[in-house]
C-alpha cells in the first residue's frame, strides 16, 4: 500500500511517530522552522517518499500518513531561517533525527559532511541513523523504588567484553547481562541497585576518530529515547527484558541519563537533529557582540535549554519512557545544575519540580551529580529530599585521610558520619548522599594507590586531558610493577579505603571491577578508551578482593549501628550515646586532638539499640595499641586479611594502614 499523506489529519497530542488504525502519526516541536518533512526510506536505505506535515499548532508540526506500520524507516528534514551568527541552522537537505526516536537502525558515525555550509547543498541522508516506528506495547513496569544498600556503576561494553560466562555475540550488550554468572557476581557482593553508564545513542566526540579511538561512555548523547544499537543491536526489548530479569533478582536498574547537552557540539558541530529542528528552542545561547552565541555550560559546545516548556516535555516524556516502558527504576543524572538553570542554577527550578511532582517520576529513586563547569555551577545538597546527591567531598576528604595529608582527623570523622554538614536541613538523612571513592571519570581504586600522576597518553590529547589533581599515591613505585612488598600495600590500601566506604553512613557506589582490583593504567579519563583498558579483566580478577567486598557489605547490612538512618549527635539518650569518637589512648576525643594535624587514629564507637560496633581507622604503617571503652569485645572484620588484631582485656592492636571493626555480642 502505498503511503498518503491523510489532510489535515495530523495529531499535536503525542509527538514523535504513533502507530494508530489510519497509520503512523508524526509530530514534532520548532517554533522558528517554515516548514518541515517526514522521509521515509526503504530496506536499501534509499528515500523513497517525502510528506510535508499539513498540520501546525502551539508550534506543533504533525501530519498522519496511512500506509506506514511499524518498522518504517524515517528521519526529518526542516527549512527556515539560515544566519548561524543568530542560532539559525535550518538546511532541509540535513536529515535529522526525530528528538523523539525510541530505535535507530544503526549507530551514529562522524563525518564531514554532517557540518557543511547549507551553500554546499549535500544531502546528509545516507550519513544518518534512520529512526524506526515502534508499535511495541509493553505492560507497564511499576519502579523498584527499595531503599538502595549499594550502587555499582557499570558501563555495559567494559563490564561484558572479556567475561568468560557471556556468549560471545552476547559480549559487549544489554542482553550479556542477562548471563546468569554476571547476575550471580551482583548478587554475591550484595549490589541491589545497578546503575547503568549512558545507554542512550551517542556519537563520537569530534577529535576521535582521526585518532582511531571511539568514545566508550556514551557521554555525548542525540537520540534521548533511543538505546544505542551497539548495547541493544536486536531492539529496546533487550533492556526491558534485562530489567524485568533483574527485578525478579533483588537488583534495580536505574540508568545514568544526560539532559545537559548533546553530541552536535558547538556551532561547527555535525547537524543531526535539535540543532537543524531549532536550535533557540532547544539549546542555550547568549549574546555577544551582537551574535548569538551557544552556552557551554556542560563543557562540550552546547547546553540544553531545560527552561523551556519544549525541552522539558521532552525530558519528562524521555525519562517516563524509560519508566514505564523500559522497566528501569530511577536515574543518574549527569551534570544535574544544567536542569535547574534559569541561567543560574535555582533548586526550585520548573524543570526540577515536573521530575519531583511527576505521578510516576515521583517513585522513581532519583540521584544528582550536582554540578556543572558553568558559572555558579556546583550545588551539592541542594537538590531536595527528593533527590540523593553524589558526594566528592567525601571522596577527596577520605583519599586526603588514606595519602597521609596533614589535619584530616576531622573530616575522616564527617564524611563517615554522613556529612550533615551538607546533608542535614529540610528533613535529609544520611542516605540522601552517596559516597564514592572513585567513579568512571577519574582513577580505579587500584590506580588510585599506583600513580601519583595521570597518564593519559593514549587518549592522543598529550596528557592534558583529565583531572590532574587525584589525591593519589603509588606506595612507592610509579605503575605497575613486580614488586611484592609494593603489591602488598596496595592491596592493603585499597581494602581500607574499601572498609571505611563501607563502615561510612551514607550510600556507598563502588565502580565496576574495583572489587577485582582492576587497573585502567593510569588513565584516568578513559572515554575514549573502548578497548582493553576499560574492558573488565575476569580472568585476572582478585577473587580474595571480590570475598572481602562480599563480607564487609554483610557485615554492614548486619549491623544497625552502621546504617541507621539518622544523624549521629553525640547526645545521651536513655543512658545510650550513638557515637563517641575515641583517640588510641582510650579517652574520648578533645578539642586538642581534633586539631592536632598528626593524628592518623581514630575511633568510631556506635550504638543503635542492641547493637554496638566500634571501629578503628589506622592510616600509620606501624601497629597501634587502642585502648577499648571497657572489656567484651570480639573482632568482626579486619580490612588487612594478612595481618591478626591482638585483643587483650581492654586494648587492641590494630594492623598498619588498616580498619578494624569490633563488636560486642548482645547480652542476654
Amino acid at each position: 500500500m502505498k503511503p498518503v499523506l491523510v489532510p489535515n489529519g495530523g495529531r499535536i497530542d503525542r509527538l514523535g511517530a504513533t502507530v494508530t488504525p489510519e497509520g503512523v502519526n508524526f509530530a514534532v516541536y520548532s517554533e522558528s522552522a517554515t516548514a518541515i518533512w517526514v522521509s521515509i526510506f526503504d530496506e536499501l536505505d534509499q528515500e523513497t517518499d517525502r510528506f510535508a506535515l499539513d498540520v501546525r499548532q502551539d508550534h506543533i508540526w504533525a501530519g498522519l500518513i496511512s500506509g506506514l506500520g511499524a518498522g518504517t524507516p524515517y528521519g526529518l528534514r526542516a527549512d527556515g531561517e539560515y544566519n548561524p551568527d543568530q542560532g539559525y541552522f535550518f538546511d532541509p537537505m540535513k536529515l535529522l533525527v526525530d528528538p523523539y526516536a525510541k530505535r535507530l537502525d544503526r549507530v551514529f558515525v562522524r563525518s564531514p559532511r554532517l557540518r557543511l555550509d547549507r551553500a554546499e547543498a549535500v544531502d546528509t541522508a545516507p550519513l544518518v541513523p534512520k529512526a524506526i516506528v515502534v508499535s511495541e506495547a509493553w505492560e507497564a513496569a511499576v519502579p523498584r523504588k527499595k531503599a538502595p544498600t549499594l550502587f555499582y556503576e557499570m558501563n555495559v561494553r567494559g563490564y561484558t567484553m572479556r567475561h568468560p560466562g557471556v556468549q560471545g555475540p552476547l559480549r559487549g550488550s544489554i542482553a550479556g547481562l542477562t548471563t546468569q554468572r554476571v547476575i550471580d557476581h551482583l548478587k554475591y557482593i550484595g549490589v541491589d541497585t545497578l546503575q547503568l553508564m549512558p545507554t542512550a545513542a551517542w556519537i563520537d566526540e569530534g577529535h576521535l576518530p582521526a585518532l582511531g579511538l571511539t568514545n566508550a561512555w556514551g557521554y555525548n548523547p542525540i537520540a534521548y529515547s533511543a538505546i544505542d544499537p551497539r548495547l541493544a543491536p536486536r531492539g529496546p526489548h533487550e533492556l526491558r527484558n534485562m530489567t524485568d530479569l533483574y527485578r525478579k533478582n533483588g537488583i534495580s536498574v536505574i540508568l545514568d541519563v544526560v539532559y545537559n547537552h548533546t553530541g552536535e557540539g558547538d556551532a561547527f558541530g555535525p547537524m543531526l537533529s535539535l540543532m537543524g529542528l531549532d536550535a533557540r528552542t532547544y539549546y542555550r545561547f547568549v549574546e555577544v557582540d551582537g551574535k548569538q552565541v551557544l552556552v557551554n555550560d556542560a563543557g562540550t559546545g552546547n547546553t540544553l535549554r531545560c527552561d523551556h516548556p519544549a525541552v522539558q516535555r521532552l525530558v519528562i516524556d524521555s525519562l517516563r519512557y524509560w519508566v514505564e516502558e523500559m522497566g528501569v527504576s530511577g536515574f543518574r543524572f549527569d551534570l544535574a545544575t544544567v536542569l535547574g538553570r534559569e541561567p543560574g542554577f535555582n533548586p526550585n527550578a520548573v524543570m526540577l519540580e515536573k521530575i519531583k511532582s511527576d505521578p510516576v517520576l515521583s517513585k522513581c529513586i532519583l540521584v544528582a551529580e550536582p554540578w556543572d563547569v558553568g558559572p555558579g555551577g556546583y550545588a551539592l545538597g541542594q537538590f531536595g529530599k527528593e533527590f540523593r546527591e553524589h558526594n566528592d567531598t567525601y571522596r577527596d576528604e577520605i583519599r586526603g585521610f588514606w595519602r597521609g595529608e596533614d589535619g584530616k582527623i576531622g573530616e575522616l570523622a564527617g564524611k563517615v558520619a554522613g556529612s550533615a554538614e551538607i546533608f542535614d536541613f529540610a528533613g535529609r538523612k544520611p542516605s540522601h548522599g552517596v559516597n564514592m571513592l572513585a567513579v568512571h571519570d577519574g582513577f580505579t581504586l587500584r590506580d588510585l594507590v599506583s600513580y601519583v600522576d595521570k597518564h593519559n597518553e593514549a587518549n592522543g590529547e598529550h596528557n592534558r586531558d583529565g583531572h590532574s589533581h587525584n589525591s593519589s599515591w603509588n606506595c612507592g613505585i610509579e605503575g605497575e610493577t613486580d614488586d611484592p612488598a609494593v603489591i602488598f600495600a596496595r592491596k592493603r590500601d585499597v581494602r581500607a579505603l574499601l572498609a571505611t566506604l563501607f563502615m561510612s553512613r551514607g550510600i556507598p557506589l563502588l565502580q565496576q571491577g574495583d572489587e577485582m582490583f582492576r587497573t585502567q593504567q593510569g588513565n584516568n579519563n578513559a572515554y575514549a578508551q573502548d578497548n582493553e583498558i576499560t574492558w573488565l579483566d575476569w580472568e585476572n580478577a582478585d577473587g580474595d578482593l571480590v570475598d572481602f567486598v562480599a563480607a564487609i557489605n554483610q557485615f554492614r547490612k548486619a549491623h544497625s549501628a552502621l546504617t541507621h538512618d539518622h544523624w549521629l549527635t553525640g547526645q545521651e539518650r536513655n543512658g545510650v550515646r550513638d557515637v563517641v569518637w575515641l583517640h588510641p589512648d582510650g579517652r574520648e576525643m578533645n578539642e586538642d586532638d581534633w586539631r592536632y594535624s598528626g593524628a592518623s587514629v581514630l575511633g568510631m564507637h556506635l550504638r543503635n539499640k542492641d547493637d554496638e560496633v566500634l571501629v578503628w581507622f589506622n592510616r600509620r604503617i606501624e601497629p597501634v595499641v587502642a585502648h577499648l571503652p571497657d572489656s567484651n569485645w570480639q573482632v568482626g572484620i579486619v580490612s588487612d586479611h594478612t595481618a591478626q588484631v591482638t585483643l587483650m582485656e581492654s586494648t587492641a592492636t590494630l594492623t598498619p594502614r588498616s580498619v578494624t571493626a569490633l563488636i560486642r555480642p548482645v547480652q542476654p
